[in-house]
């Protein structure tokens, strides 16, 4: 991994410690950001995602933020991730904002997911 990208991620977790002891970990050639066990974010090629999810995708799409895509096998797909406002990764108040709106998508899509095994 180039300097560039270690140095990214450890600026995004440093920014991001006034929501909780966040963390990053390397997958998918890139990085996964967590609190709590929860991956709410997301690097790659030194861009920093968010997780969305339908209650605060529009607030992302409003701003003309870009979803986070990947090619598999010639198709592409999208994932409920998008690029972080650029004024978050320039202010820690606002990146409290955005990463807390992230982490409350994942917080929610996880009990989703719990709430549907639970009916199996």
């Amino acid at each position: 991994m180039l300097n560039a990208e270690k140095e990214f991620v450890s600026y995004v977790v440093e920014l991001m410690q006034s929501v909780g002891p966040v963390c990053a970990k390397s997958m998918f050639g890139g990085h996964g950001v967590f609190l709590e066990g929860l991956m709410f974010g997301l690097v790659a090629d030194s861009v920093l995602y968010l997780k969305v999810d339908k209650e605060i995708e529009n607030e992302f799409r409003e701003k003309g933020l870009e979803a986070f895509t990947y090619n598999k096998k010639g198709k592409e797909f999208k994932m409920a991730y998008y690029q972080a406002p650029e004024e978050s990764l320039e202010d820690a108040e606002e990146m409290n904002v955005w990463a807390n709106k992230a982490y409350g998508a994942a917080l929610r899509s996880a009990s989703g997911k719990r709430a549907r095994k639970k009916k199996r």
